[in-house]
């Protein structure tokens, strides 16, 4: 089988990876000149651990190329896979251009049938707009041409891509014919060896449930972080009203965590999405509002209790902060709690020093020299009167109690990720805050 993947971001370039590892022939197209020179070179433009590998390997078998000619890579393709950008509006709508662009060249070079797949996350009703753009085309060209149209919603994790797309818990896959469902099950058959289900439904199906499964662990998050704060009111432990309700199975044990609110390229764009989406069909989604809400107001909380620690004089202060990225295994700094934080200590004229095993470059791109970036976790620390941890890391789960006392102006860590514990913290005369711990 031959496909096109469009779009060379995080989603496309892991499924175009992916889909050559097994034997597909792919062909990844960008229009970004210097994206597609640079994956020529073999250089990857994310950071995810294994993708540089298994591009390697399908390159050296001349399964995986890349190109900027949309019309190239659709020569005898049996399905083309959208997977570009699909950023939020100022009004929280998912802006569909990019995907209509793709859309509209693809109907102005059909010449054979094919399936084209939507990969990227879009709103209930893209694939019809989709269908309409490559139709529009092809009648502007007097031309009479089958295709159909798929959803296929990718549910990826950033750290653990390539295990989540080798072997899938689930493929999702939203047709609207017998045609294109034999061909999409073709394509995703040696997935399926470890006994997971690919799932057919119509498309509007298939588009929504990407959008609720997003926003029902960005509320499970919320959740736990809200009843994190009230721990702290109460003088609970959150940890432990974590294990005590994840041990239930009805709840489940994951994205229970508290913490200092979600980021990420998914979790923040797909909740406004869907509440858009609900709000044009006159139906407001009030917990995804809260959901929201709670995450917006999590991400300061570690700025606030820096301020009110230092008695609201933040002003020549030197905060150090572990973890840019926003989570661990990957660079990806697109709504980073660490970035609030950051601007907020700014704001306040504090002095930032930062360390992120691999996130700092791309971090430049948000806040530029605004910030000292250190060569290592313990080098941040060099007179500083606080550390703020934001992203959970390997390196960072160990602390060196002597080493970190003797660089610190000030003793005190603010624990974003919960990932130390309280006491050997204050016995080793730390000043520890953490999210919905005890005070005593």
């Amino acid at each position: 089988m031959k496909i096109s993947v469009v779009g060379t971001g995080y989603v496309g370039l892991v499924s175009g990876a992916c889909f050559a590892e097994t034997g597909v022939t792919v062909t990844c197209v960008d229009v970004n000149q210097q994206k597609i020179a640079a994956l020529k070179a073999g250089q990857i433009p994310i950071w995810e651990p294994g993708l540089d590998e298994v591009v390697r390997r399908s390159v050296e078998k001349n399964r995986l190329s890349f190109t900027t000619s949309l019309s190239d890579s659709l020569v005898d393709a049996d399905a083309a896979f959208i997977a570009v950008g699909t950023p939020s509006g100022e009004d929280g709508s998912a802006d569909l251009s990019y995907v209509l662009q793709v859309a509209t060249e693809i109907g102005k070079n059909l010449d054979h049938y094919m399936v084209v797949v939507t990969k990227s996350t879009v709103p209930v009703g893209t694939s019809r707009l989709v269908k309409q753009a490559v139709q529009r085309e092809l009648d502007a060209r007097g031309v009479k041409m089958e295709f159909d149209v798929a959803s296929n919603p990718e549910f990826l994790k950033e750290g653990n891509a390539i295990e989540d797309f080798l072997k899938p818990d689930r493929i999702v896959i939203g047709t609207e014919s017998e045609r294109a469902q034999k061909l999409m099950e073709k394509l995703y058959k040696p997935f399926l060896l470890n006994g997971h289900p690919i799932i057919f439904m119509d498309i509007a199906s298939s588009e929504l449930t990407k959008y609720a499964a997003n926003a029902m662990l960005a509320t499970k998050i919320s959740f736990m972080n809200d009843i994190a704060n009230l721990c702290e009111l109460l003088d609970a432990d959150a940890t432990l009203v974590r294990k005590g309700i994840g041990s239930d199975p009805r709840i489940g044990a994951k994205f229970i965590y508290p913490g200092a609110g979600y980021g990420g390229s998914c979790f923040p764009k797909d909740v406004k999405a869907i509440i858009k989406t609900a709000a044009e069909h006159g139906h407001p989604l009030e917990i995804l509002k809260s959901v929201e809400r709670v995450n917006e107001r999590q991400k300061d909380l570690i700025f606030n209790k820096i301020r009110a620690f230092h008695g609201g004089n933040l002003k020549g202060r030197r905060i150090a902060v572990w973890g840019l990225a926003f989570k661990p295994n990957t660079d990806d700094m697109r709504e980073a709690p660490a970035l609030t934080v950051i601007r907020r200590l700014l704001e306040h004229d504090a002095a930032v020093v930062a360390y992120d095993p691999v996130a700092m470059r791309e971090a430049k791109k948000y806040v530029g020299s605004s910030v000292e970036y250190a060569p290592s976790a313990y080098e941040a620390l060099k007179g500083a009167e606080a550390l703020a941890l934001m992203t959970e890391w390997p390196e960072f789960r160990v602390f060196d109690y002597d080493e970190a006392k003797q660089l610190m102006k000030t003793p005190a860590v603010f624990d974003g990720r919960n990932i130390y514990d309280p006491t050997e913290m204050k016995e080793h005369g730390f000043t520890y805050y953490g999210i919905g711990r005890r005070k005593s």
